[in-house]
């Protein structure tokens, strides 16, 4: 599992990129790494920049080194860029889009609201963030669950007017469900990453 342990203030400071809507406001205030010696740090060596930038993808989709090795492994073996297909097969993960469908505030959100057994697709529940959503599947929030308060916030629209939503993605929030239309360009996506830096990475 991701280390939860450390701040996401202060980790999205190290990593340069606010994880969390409350993390905003701390980041513009001080965006530099933590620490006493945050503002002169220089990160130098080649390895040192793409290791960052893997590190901030991964954290942008809160899964564990092993999890994105097998992203990196699978998209190697798509067609096209290697980098590109990495961050669409990271986008398919369920507790991702459940996060673009605004049907959750943040990954960390998203992340327990399907680990907690309250999302299902195409009619089955799934409890994996992992799960892999495919083109034309139905995601929903199942029928016991709606009535939790982050869901009537989501219904409401709370979550979603944080973001734009996703292009390849039809959302009904009204009905808390929505449908993979297809999958994303890379330019769609809004993480921030040069995921040719993250390719490097893994093919030093």
């Amino acid at each position: 599992m991701p280390n939860q342990s450390r701040p996401k203030v202060k980790k999205s400071r190290a990593l340069g990129i606010a994880l969390t809507p409350k993390a905003v406001k701390y980041f513009e205030a001080r965006p530099y790494p933590p620490g006493e010696h945050g503002r002169g740090r220089k990160q130098n060596s080649d390895y040192k920049v793409r290791l960052l930038e893997k590190q901030r993808l991964r954290a942008q989709y809160d899964i564990s080194e092993r999890q994105m090795a097998r992203a990196y492994d699978r998209a190697k073996k798509a067609e096209g860029k290697t980098g590109e297909a990495l961050v669409v097969e990271l986008e398919r993960r369920l507790d991702a889009l459940v996060l673009r469908a605004g049907l959750a505030r943040t990954i960390y959100q998203a992340r327990q609201q399907v680990v907690h057994g309250h999302i299902e697709v195409n009619g089955q529940k799934v409890d994996k963030p992992s799960f892999r959503v495919k083109p034309d599947d139905v995601v929903q929030v199942r029928e016991r669950s709606r009535n939790k308060t982050p869901f009537q916030v989501a219904r409401e629209g709370g979550w979603a007017g944080e973001g734009e939503v996703a292009k390849y993605l039809q959302v009904n929030l009204q009905a808390l469900a929505f449908r993979l239309d297809r999958l994303p360009n890379r330019r769609e996506v809004p993480v921030i990453c040069d995921e040719q830096l993250v390719v490097e990475y893994y093919a030093r």
